[in-house]
């Protein structure tokens, strides 16, 4: 039996959902309301001491931390395989896995509340979640509230706009990002290609044809659909379009400026 704890937007649960969809595996689901801090119970915080998404739950045995699911889901059940048959390929995915949690997870977050999501986080909801982080969440919180100008956000969209340059430099040894073999490691970078979308920011990808389409193949999957798109939140989208739309002029010009 299998359960996963999850967000429909998370990108570390989309990953998750992805890898679940690719090797066709039915699972339970239970979704959590991340605003509300349905993560911070404490009957799911014994599964994941950490109070995040995603956790796998497999006959009993508890896993968390995406890129450590994905890989027991590729070790533990038949399908399609996502990792390469030899050790240096493997060593290639998990160099393009590594880097998501060094710094491009991070890099995301910060994009996307400076961005848009801190426009939903009512005086109440800051009050509930500095009661779960402690005081300085409050503090982070006023960062991000300054949107673009946010001291952490030139280094966040720097980052994001290198993934996007190493994955376009990679692709040209074919579609996928370790060459013909669709693996964990285009799993792993779907979301948060997705994330930039999102948030209207794939001017991005305008001089780099090999990632858009990579981007337009992703798309194209049935997984893809089933894992990430029909979980897209309606509550979220127009938000991102919105913000995002007008910070893309600001975003451009700080990515010129790096060049």
């Amino acid at each position: 039996m299998l359960e996963l704890y999850h967000n429909d937007m998370s990108v570390c649960a989309q990953k998750v959902r992805l890898a679940l969809a690719e090797k066709g595996l039915s699972y339970t689901g239970h979704h959590m309301n991340l605003r509300s801090g349905e993560q911070k119970k404490p009957d799911y915080v014994k599964l994941n001491p950490k109070g995040v998404v995603p956790t796998l739950v497999h006959d009993g045995f508890v896993v968390c931390e995406s890129v450590i699911i994905n890989e027991y889901i590729e070790d533990a059940f038949e399908g399609t395989a996502l990792m390469p048959g030899n050790a240096q390929g493997r060593a290639r995915v998990r160099h393009w896995t590594k880097q998501i949690d060094d710094s491009i997870f991070g890099a995301t977050a910060t994009v996307s509340v400076s961005v848009a999501f801190h426009h939903q986080y009512t005086p109440e909801l800051i009050e509930e979640q500095v009661r779960f982080r402690g005081p300085s969440y409050r503090q982070m919180v006023e960062a991000f509230r300054k949107g673009v100008d946010n001291p952490a956000f030139p280094a966040a969209i720097r980052r994001m706009d290198k993934m996007l340059g190493d994955m376009d430099k990679a692709l040209e040894d074919g579609p996928w990002l370790l060459g013909q073999q669709f693996t964990l490691a285009d799993v792993a970078y779907a979301s948060y290609v997705t994330r930039l979308d999102h948030l209207k920011f794939l001017g991005m990808l305008d001089h780099r044809p090999r990632a858009a389409g990579w981007y337009e193949r992703m798309r194209s999957r049935k997984t893809y659909q089933e894992a990430l798109a029909a979980w897209f939140n309606p509550k979220y989208l127009p938000l991102m379009e919105e913000k995002g739309n007008e910070a893309w002029p600001r975003v451009k010009a700080l990515l010129a400026a790096a060049d």
